[in-house]
């Protein structure tokens, strides 16, 4: 491991990780275009929206890959994705739901 990688690696708050979108098959876009690292929390790993992502990147991938979580999806709209998820969960705690944990989908197709 680089000196580099391991200071990255210490920056990264606990209960977040580091994921990997972009569409590999798009030919107009350069490499840098076209794959974004993001970090966000750990809660998205249980929220349906991200779940139904994660299934595409099983599928896509499977399993064994090295490095970041990598996602099938374009860097725009997985921030609409994860707009999405901020916003359920703000709204959440703004009306008290009294510990009901069932998710109000909101529909999201273009991952």
């Amino acid at each position: 491991m680089r000196l580099e990688d391991h200071h990255r690696k210490m920056k990264l708050k606990r209960g977040y990780l580091v994921v990997q979108v972009g569409l590999e098959d798009d030919e107009n876009q350069d490499d840098d275009a076209m794959i974004k690292k993001f970090v966000i929390p750990i809660s998205y790993l249980h929220h349906p929206l991200f779940l139904k992502l994660l299934d595409r990147a099983r599928e896509m991938y499977g399993y064994h890959i090295e490095g970041p979580l990598r996602l099938p999806c374009s860097a725009d709209d997985f921030v609409d994705l994860r707009w999405r998820i901020e916003k359920e969960y703000s709204c959440r705690l703004q009306h008290n739901y009294n510990g009901d944990r069932r998710y109000r989908a909101l529909p999201f197709h273009t991952c």
